[in-house]
């Protein structure tokens, strides 16, 4: 996955309008939602929206990040913590699952498993490190779920490890703090929300396909969240951090949205 520069085209400002008009009308009601999109919403609404003025003729990435944000907070209000993306049966399981990086695979990280430790930091009561076998020692979960590229791209894989949930309430996180940032051996970060942290199928991925985790999908450990797309979950994590400060992330800083739901 390469970095991009973001401009802003008629046809970009058109797909912006669209995705705000569905965003939106999803958490109206059905005669509210009827009148708002007869009614519609131009580009100058979405800037309304997202508090900037046009005729203050501000950049457009200044345009696009008060708009990611915006997208942010209403797929937050969107995302409910009840609802499970699918899980497969094994025979849909993809034979030949791609590698996907800001890097090549000559670059990946080769971390030695018996001196890597995972960091805990923040609004925590217990901030020790943990070793590999104390999280292989932990109750394991399995999942067959999709795996979503911002790319386009898509496959199906096989997960195991330790549900994420588990793991904050042994470890004393405050869950009701805003965000969980993860740092990463290979330099990437990002964050999540709280929520999406405690949901049921977000793990702490230590296998694949029933082995251990191979280093192109982010030995020792990665974050799997199938219902978020696959730049929001990192791999060869180092650093865990529970805070309410915003930390950004990696690709969100280069203008990708941040909560990045699937």
């Amino acid at each position: 996955m390469k970095k991009i520069d973001v401009d802003l085209s008629p046809s970009d400002a058109d797909a912006l309008v669209k995705e705000a008009q569905q965003l939106l009308a999803r958490k109206l009601d059905s005669s509210s939602r009827r009148r708002f999109l007869r009614q519609g919403l131009t580009l100058g609404g979405v800037v309304m929206l997202t508090g900037c003025d046009l005729s203050d003729k501000p950049d457009v990435d200044s345009v696009l990040n008060k708009f990611s944000r915006f997208n942010d907070r209403v797929q937050g209000w969107l995302f409910n913590p009840a609802n499970l993306s699918p899980e497969y049966s094994a025979d849909r399981i993809s034979q030949s699952f791609p590698f996907n990086a800001f890097y090549g695979e000559e670059d990946i990280p080769q971390i030695n498993g018996d001196q890597w430790r995972l960091e805990i930091a923040g609004l925590v009561n217990d901030k020790r490190s943990w070793s590999l076998p104390e999280l292989y020692n932990m109750q394991q979960v399995d999942q067959i779920t999709r795996h979503i590229c911002v790319e386009g791209w898509s496959e199906i894989g096989r997960w195991g490890g330790v549900r994420f949930a588990d793991f904050l309430k042994l470890i004393g996180a405050d869950t009701t703090a805003k965000y969980v940032s993860f740092k990463c051996a290979d330099d990437y970060y990002t964050s999540i929300d709280m929520a999406s942290a405690l949901h049921p199928q977000t793990i702490m991925a230590l296998s694949w396909d029933g082995r251990i985790l191979p280093p192109e999908y982010g030995y020792p450990m990665k974050i799997r969240i199938p219902t978020k797309l696959g730049y929001k979950n990192p791999k060869h994590i180092q650093v865990i951090e529970i805070t309410n400060r915003y930390t950004g992330g990696y690709w969100e800083d280069e203008g990708y949205n941040w909560f990045g739901g699937s």
